[in-house]
């Protein structure tokens, strides 16, 4: 039984979408009409989602996407059917029906077509990369393999619930600053091109020479009003062309190992990517999945590309015989209260425990770094501000006084 969306009329002459599970087409038809729904449109589902497969495939009706919030309710849901002895194939049409976008509900679907054609869940799944990350259809696989396919999907879960939390906490942290920045930027632009000019304009029919922080201030709102329009354009190409090259695996490698070395931004970045792995491998290792295994899938995760590479570098060490002490040690990623916690679970045969717990503690040294930068930029850029304010404000006066002293 295959998926299929439909485009039908009701009685009223309305437009009616959805997703219908069927045999054939013409299955599809007899029971919409059924229905007293008069069928316009018939097409494969699956035919639609071939798009997934990572090979740059168009397909036209439906894109399929799941953000984090939605997978992780459909992976929760999921997991809470199969603790209920339900059937898989059972469980993801309950799903399914649960979902309010049509492109997730055909995803879904044609995922329970998979399974009922004989296929595994993670086979099934693996039509669909974007959607199910590598981690996500190994752990799918590992619970299978184990019968504890239920307590596999919680983890998961968690773990996307989780993934979510920190990534809105970056995204909040990176707003207030670059909110404040684009303000404090725009006022000073405009009292520069619009208020400054018509102030210093009554300046003119002054016979004596105006002060030099005047002369500063008139030639920098000139400036402004002469080139500023270019100069945006200039910098929204720069960002364009930035991002493009940002893309190329070399450039992306030498700009990524340079945010490492930066004093401030390469510790938040390395605080990042380290809990990201440890909570990954933590999973992992609990899911059964090997320890090689289960190194490459962690080191996949990472957004950061040399990061990447020293961990495969790790990997491959451990697969000589090295510990996952020394090889991530040599890593230089790693800050030494996480490396003492992964040595004492190597030794107490718990390390899942112990990855989980380095990864919580690299998650509040996070937030204290950003708390931290935070009440650092906002008094800083205040002061700058006023700085400037105060700049423009004694250029205008200083004429002015002069004008006072000749009066």
């Amino acid at each position: 039984m295959a998926s299929f969306s439909y485009v039908a009329l009701t009685p009223e002459g309305r437009r009616k979408k959805g997703i219908i599970e069927a045999d054939s087409e013409k299955q599809v038809r007899q029971k919409l009409r059924k229905q007293s729904l008069v069928p316009v449109e018939v097409k494969s589902a699956a035919g639609q989602l071939k798009g997934d497969t990572g090979k740059g495939s168009r397909f036209t009706l439906m894109r399929t996407s799941m953000n984090s919030a939605a997978l992780c309710l459909a992976t929760r849901q999921l997991a809470t059917l199969v603790e209920a002895t339900i059937p898989v194939e059972e469980a993801l049409s309950t799903v399914a029906e649960q979902c309010e976008k049509p492109g997730q509900k055909a995803l879904l679907s044609e995922v329970r077509s998979q399974v009922l054609e004989g296929k595994s869940l993670a086979e099934a799944l693996s039509r669909f990369p974007r959607v199910f990350s590598r981690l996500y259809r190994s752990m799918v696989a590992a619970g299978e393999k184990s019968g504890h396919l239920d307590t596999v999907l919680e983890r998961l879960a968690d773990y996307t619930e989780n993934q979510q939390k920190i990534k809105g906490k970056i995204i909040q942290a990176m707003i207030y600053p670059t909110v404040l920045t684009l303000v404090a930027v725009g006022v000073i632009v405009v009292l520069l091109t619009s208020v400054v000019p018509k102030v210093v304009s009554q300046f003119a029919h002054m016979k004596r020479a105006l002060p030099t922080s005047t002369n500063i201030l008139i030639g920098i709102s000139d400036f402004l009003r002469d080139y500023g329009l270019y100069i945006g354009i200039v910098l929204i190409v720069l960002f364009f062309v930035v991002g493009a090259l940002l893309r190329r695996p070399a450039i992306s490698m030498k700009w990524d190992t340079l945010i490492l070395r930066m004093p401030v931004i390469g510790k938040v970045a390395k605080g990042l990517n380290t809990a990201r792995f440890a909570r990954t491998l933590a999973i992992l290792n609990s899911s059964a999945v090997p320890l090689l295994d289960g190194m490459k899938i962690s080191g996949e995760v990472l957004s950061n590309a040399k990061a990447r590479e020293l961990l495969q570098n790790a990997a491959s060490e451990i697969r000589e015989g090295r510990s996952l002490h020394d090889a991530l040690t040599a890593t230089g990623l790693f800050p030494p209260m996480m490396l003492h916690m992964v040595a004492a679970g190597e030794k107490s045969g718990e390390l899942d425990s112990m990855l989980k717990r380095a990864a919580d503690s690299q998650d509040s040294e996070f937030e204290r770094l950003v708390s931290m930068a935070l009440s650092i930029f906002e008094p800083m850029l205040i002061v700058s501000m006023a700085g400037v304010v105060l700049f423009i404000v004694m250029s205008i006066l200083q004429p002015i006084l002069q004008m006072n002293s000749m009066v």
